[in-house]
């Protein structure tokens, strides 16, 4: 029920408005979003390399309305990069592709990604672009993207996917990746889908997660395992160690502001940590989706606002 109520508030503009100007909104958000500009956001970065986890930094937003805002959006973004290089960051970017203008002109939503991409293929080391996915109206467009995109001479290894476990037709996206030897990040979903589209019981989004998790860690690609559910963790360090694979060969993703203990302590272990961290004033649906995900964030945050 939870779970639906904060999807449904995700969606409504009228409260996004609102909160996203409010003191009291950006206060209660300031532990889950680095801040406003990419300097908070390369503050953030740097925190958690420090203790020994990589970043993937997101600057939020979705749906723009012109082709200007779409530029804006990129411009951003070619900063980003630049920043993470001249401060030798272990991160790379996340983006939304309705953030780079697929609403607005298609051809030109690709140009600006390939552009990034090429950016970042050319940048020493190499660096690399997520292709974050969207509601499922967005499923197909955006897998064609990133397949394209990889197809680029030079892009191999620099673009990559997520797939949500909670979608019906996971396993055969994930194949279709594999032959290509796409990276991707495993999620659970975070969109209000119908029950013909995609899982609705929390078991059997679980059932899935488990099932495509294991597909991954045998590919020999390096895929991103994002996930703050103990049992499913305790479950890939198992399967790992079951089936010889090195801690090296994949991480596990988790979001800024959200199980730093988790995160450190799998760090310690050894293995591979991926902390996502999202920056920008659009924060509002984020934020929404993410108590979606883990309604037990909604008693956090209230404990965290009375210690203030």
């Amino acid at each position: 029920m939870l779970r639906a109520v904060f999807i449904a508030l995700s969606e409504s503009r009228a409260l996004r408005g609102i909160a996203e100007r409010s003191r009291f909104g950006q206060r209660t958000s300031a532990r889950f979003v680095a801040g406003k500009e990419v300097p908070d956001a390369i503050r953030a970065a740097a925190a958690v390399n420090r203790f020994g986890a990589g970043v993937s930094i997101d600057n939020l937003g979705e749906n723009v309305r012109n082709a200007d805002e779409a530029r804006l959006s990129a411009e951003l973004y070619y900063d980003l990069l630049d920043q993470i290089a001249a401060h030798h960051l272990n991160a790379n970017v996340s983006l939304k592709l309705t953030h780079m203008g697929l609403d607005v002109d298609e051809n030109m939503a690709y140009e600006i990604v390939r552009g990034l991409v090429a950016k970042a293929a050319g940048m020493s080391p190499k660096n690399f672009v997520r292709v974050d996915m969207e509601g499922s109206a967005y499923t197909e467009r955006t897998l064609a993207f990133v397949h394209e995109l990889h197809r680029v001479p030079g892009n191999e290894g620099c673009v990559g996917a997520v797939i949500q476990s909670y979608m019906r037709r996971a396993e055969a996206d994930i194949d279709k990746l594999l032959a290509e030897r796409i990276r991707i990040r495993l999620c659970k979903g975070a969109y209000k889908e119908p029950a013909d589209v995609a899982f609705q019981k929390k078991s059997e989004v679980d059932e899935s997660y488990l099932k495509l998790m294991k597909i991954l860690m045998t590919s020999g690609v390096y895929h991103g395992l994002a996930t703050h559910d103990e049992a499913i963790i305790r479950e890939a360090k198992a399967f790992a160690a079951r089936r010889n694979i090195p801690r090296h060969a994949f991480e596990f993703q988790m979001l800024h502001g959200i199980r730093r203990d988790l995160q450190q302590g799998l760090v310690k272990e050894g293995w591979n940590v991926r902390v996502y961290i999202p920056f920008g004033t659009e924060w509002y649906p984020y934020f929404m989706r993410r108590l979606a995900e883990r309604p037990a964030n909604v008693l956090f945050i209230a404990k965290n606002l009375l210690r203030q």
